[in-house]
Formats: structure tokens, sequence, C-alpha cells
């Protein structure tokens, strides 16, 4: 029990314990008190009606009238006149009062006994009858019954308002132990908050300061730990010199999509920096070093524009570089290959090279299931073709037959039909948890498109359209109205990845989130996921999580592992989960690094 509630508790029987002494006390005192006042009026009607009688105590019928206006005068159980000679009444009246509406538990509690009194009746100096009266305690019980009420209903009132000072004066006092409470409660989230206002009392506010001392200390603790982390990840998997990432984490990151099914094929671009052993003995090391650093920078523009940042760029030996990229439409290969070449000559141009053309480089595709060797020998004697005929770009077949024939506008019908008719196919994947593969956690949704023939079209082959054609905040709304009828019909955990385009502006998010405005009771059943690398600015998602958390909708992130500086916003947000991307948990048992960076 709360110590809240043993103190009202407390608070109600000690009021319960007043009432019932103040009870005791009254009753004790005012039933002496009613009992001596039933006795005297006992006695002095007896007396007044004998004073009354001795002048006509021979005419019975003023001795009725008079018997009779006394006994109609007050409360009295019976009243007799007696011979004293015959001891034979000589006129009796007796009554039961009306009911007052005194309760007979509280008649039995009280027994107040009635009052008697007696008189003698003289003739002369002669005694010749004797008046008993018996009062009735009736009228004595209801005003201590009136009595007893109003004293109850003056303790009640006054206890209700003691209650509720007391109330309002422990929710008060006790509200810095809430704060710890959410405090903790808050680390176990990894969320670190301070109690802003120190209560007034002295006890509790040593337990505030030195608890929100702990949440600072634990805060600067984790930070540590998050940057050394980064600076561990960096490390292992990121070049020194060009910031790019490393020949291992390019191994990873190659058989981690060539393994998974879900993504279709794609591209592998190798690039050969020209006779850089010489340019070292040529240039020396400094400008040999800004030459790959100006290669680098060149490799990130082509990620960032022409593959949604959705290519991983590394450094895979030397003056050797690859992007792992999606597929490449027809289209977009010529504006590639010139876009690369011109900037490669730029180089030259500016004297950063001595070599003409300063690299080769060649773009091979890859299929889910190949080896990474095979994709990595193929690319291998695309660039050494390269090198023997002098060329800036070489590549065979780069482009599937099936892409070579279908164009721009008949991609657009399709899709547009799709959007407009809201008539993606959609399948969903299990997600278990890791120590029991019987539980499953949620159900991750698919989308498919069929073709007129009935063939199921993978998302990997459609959604490089999707992004070309800049339908991707289109297709997340008509995603999750689809996911929502899904749910009306069998709810259950859902998650449904979005793209970073729909939560990039107001605009885009209201009309993202307007779905689920209209079935709030279907929200809480749905988490939205975003790619790590799809992610807009910290503020931004702020904005996003407190939208969501106000529909009852939570949001998770996928493929993490990319940008390990994000680790200490990742408490404040509250997300639903983070999905560590594949490349670094391939192999976690015998890759020691991936392991401490997970740990």
């Amino acid at each position: 029990m709360s110590l809240y509630k043993q103190l009202l508790i407390g608070i109600c029987l000690f009021t319960f314990v007043i009432f019932c002494g103040n009870f005791v006390v009254t009753l004790e005192s005012s039933r002496e008190q009613y009992r001596n006042q039933l006795s005297a009026h006992a006695q002095d009607a007896a007396t007044a009606l004998g004073l009354s009688l001795t002048t006509h105590i021979d005419d019975p019928t003023m001795t009725e009238l008079m018997v009779n206006s006394i006994f109609d005068s007050g409360y009295f159980y019976r009243i007799r006149v007696i011979d004293i000679k015959t001891n034979k009444p000589i006129i009796e009246r007796s009554d039961v009062p009306q009911d007052t509406r005194v309760p007979q538990w509280f008649v039995r509690l009280v027994h107040l006994s009635p009052g008697e009194g007696d008189a003698i009746v003289m003739r002369g100096w002669t005694q010749v009858a004797r008046v008993e009266v018996v009062s009735h305690p009736m009228f004595a019980l209801a005003r201590l019954w009136n009595g007893i009420v109003a004293s109850f209903l003056w303790l009640t009132g006054c206890s209700l308002l003691f209650l509720l000072a007391a109330t309002l004066l422990l929710r008060r006092r006790l509200r810095p132990l809430n704060y710890i409470v959410d405090q903790a409660m808050a680390i176990c989230r990894r969320e670190f908050l301070n109690v802003p206002a120190l209560p007034k009392t002295p006890e509790l506010r040593r337990v505030v300061e030195a608890t929100n001392m702990m949440v600072t200390q634990l805060k600067a603790l984790f930070s540590e730990q998050a940057r050394r982390t980064e600076s561990l990840r960096q490390e292992a998997y990121h070049d020194s010199l060009t910031g790019l990432s490393n020949r291992r984490a390019f191994d990873m990151q190659l058989q981690s999509r060539l393994s998974d099914e879900e993504n279709a094929g794609g591209h592998i671009l190798l690039l050969r920096v020209q006779d850089l052993m010489g340019l070292n003995q040529r240039l020396g090391g400094a400008k040999s070093d800004r030459l790959l650093v100006a290669v680098a920078d060149i490799l990130t523009g082509l990620q960032r524009n022409y593959f949604h940042n959705e290519g991983f760029v590394a450094r895979v030996r030397g003056g050797e570089f690859a992007i792992i990229a999606p597929q490449i439409l027809g289209q977009d290969l010529d504006n590639l290959s010139n876009t690369l070449s011109t900037q490669l000559k730029a180089l030259s141009e500016t004297g950063m090279s001595d070599v003409t053309p300063v690299a080769h480089f060649a773009l091979v595709p890859f299929n889910v299931g190949d080896t990474p060797q095979a994709v990595l020998a193929q690319a291998d004697q695309a660039l050494a073709r390269a090198e023997t005929e002098m060329r800036f770009f070489a590549s065979s077949d780069t482009v599937p037959t099936g892409e070579r024939e279908e164009d721009h506008h008949s991609w657009y019908t399709r899709l547009d039909t799709v959007l407009t008719n809201g008539t993606f196919e959609l399948f969903s994947q299990p997600v278990y948890e890791c120590n029991n593969a019987h539980v499953v956690l949620h159900h991750k949704i698919l989308a498919r498109i069929k073709t007129r023939e009935g063939e199921l079209v993978p998302a990997g082959r459609f959604m490089p359209w999707i992004h070309r054609l800049d339908l991707s905040r289109r297709m997340d709304i008509v995603m999750l109205q689809q996911t929502l009828q899904e749910l009306a019909k069998s709810p259950r955990p859902l998650a449904l990845s979005i793209s970073g385009a729909s939560v990039g502006d107001d605009q885009s998010l209201n009309a993202l989130l307007q779905p689920l405005k209209g079935a709030p009771q279907l929200a809480t059943w749905l988490t939205l996921e975003l790619d790590e690398n799809e992610l807009p600015d910290v503020e931004r998602v702020n904005v996003l999580v407190s939208r969501l958390k106000a529909l009852g909708c939570r949001l998770g992130i996928q493929h993490f592992g990319g940008r390990f500086h994000l680790i200490g916003n990742l408490p404040q947000w509250g997300l639903a989960w983070i999905k560590v991307d594949g490349s670094y948990i391939r192999d976690i048992d015998s890759e020691g690094d991936a392991a401490n960076l997970l740990i």
C-alpha cells in the first residue's frame, strides 16, 4: 500500500475514533441528565395533580377532567389516582406517545428508564388517595437522537474538509516522490530527467538533490560510452584519411545485400586511381592524400545525388574505391558516367594529379544469391579492361534486358494506377523474439505489385521508379490506408516502413497522419519505421515522435548502424525498437568488434 493511502487511512481512522469518543461521552452525560429531568418532570406533575385534587377528590367528573388535562399536556406513559383505603384506581390514563422516528437500535443502546413520581391527596388531615405519574422517555430520546445526528453531521463535515485539505497537502508534498519514480523509469529507458523545482521539505529536498546528481552522473557516463562506441566504430569500419567506410565494412555490406531477399539486385561501381604509388613519389604523400580525399568527396556526392543516400561508399584499399548502389535505371546510366568523368577530369586540370586519366571506373550488376567473390571478380575484370583501353568507363550488360525494355511512361502509368486504386498486394513477415522463436513481436508489412499476367513484382524492382518519379509520399499514404484496412479486419501489431520524404515537412507529415486521425483505435497497433539513412534532423524527429505519440502510434528505426552519433538522441525519442542493419550482425559470433559495438 502506498504511503499516500496509508496516511489517508490513518486520518480516517483518527476521525472515526474522535467521533466514537465524542458519542460515548455525550451519551453518558446526556443519559444521566435526561433521567433526572424525567424523574423531576414526573414528580412535578404528580405534586401539581395531587394539590389540585385536594378540593375535588369527591367529584369524579372533576377528578377525571383534571387527570385528562394533565395527561394530555405532556409525554406521560401512565397517570393513576388510587383510593388508599381500597387500593383500587379511581381513574387511570395510559398511552404510548407517537413515534418520533428514533431508531429502535438507538433506543436499546441508550436504555433510558422512564421517570416516576407520586403524591398524596388529602381531605383535611386524612389521606384519601395517591397519585402515581410515569413519564415516557420518548421526548428525551428524540432530543438526544437529534443532538447525536447534529454532532455526527458536524464532525463528518469537518472531517471531509480536513481530508480534502490533507489530500491536497499530501499530494503537493509527495509530488517529488512521483518525480523520482518518473526519473527511475526514464533511466530504464535511458532517458535522463532532472527535477527542476526542489521541494521545501528538507528531507525530500535532500532525496531529490541526490537523485538529480545521480541522473547527471549517469547521463555523463552514458554520453561518454556513446562517444567511445562511436570512436570504436570509426576505427573498426572507417578509413581514417577519407572518412569513408573501409574494406571490412564494405565486405560486410556487400554480403548483406547479396543475401537479403527483400532487396532486388544492384550495381557495384569500382574506381581505381591511376599510379598512386608513382604519385606518392613524384608529388609527395600530402598531395596524394588530398587527391584521395577529393575522389572520396566526388563519390559521396554521387551517392547523394543519384542514389538518394541508399548507396554505400567505401575505400577498399589504396587508391581503390567502391559504391554499392541500388539498381541504376537505363536513363541514369549515361548521366552518372558523364558526371563522374567530368569531375575526374577536373581533378587532373587543377593539378591534383599528373596522370591522365586520373582514375578508371567500372559499373557491374549483381543479383541476390551471387557470391561476393564472383561480383568483385567481374568488377575487377571490367576495371582491367578500362585500364587497358585507357578509358574512363567500361561496363557490359550493366542494365538487365528487362529494364531496358521498360520506359519511363510505362512505369509511371503502372504505378499511378496502383496508387490511385490502392491495389498494392500486402504480405506480412513475422518478427520473432530472440530468446523465444515461438513469440511473434509484430508483423512487418511488405508490398508487391501484381501485373496483368498475375506476376508479383517485388519492391526491389519498382521502388527505384518510385524514387525516380517522386511518388514516395503518395505510396506511403496509400500503404498506410491499406494497412489500416487490414488492421480493421484483424487487429495485431504491425510495422510499416515509410520514406523520409513523408516526414520532411509539416505539409507532408499532416497528409501522412490524416488516415491515422480517422482511426485512432487502430493506431495503437501500428508502428511506423524509418530507415536510418532517411532520418531527418534531430528537431524534426522530435516533432514526428510527439505527433505519433499523440495519435497512439510509435516510431521505429531500421537498418541502424551507420550513424552512431545519433545514439545520444535515441533515449529521448522513446522508440518502439531499433533494428540493427544486417551487415553488423552477420557473423557476429566471429566478429569481435561488431559484438562489442552492439553490446
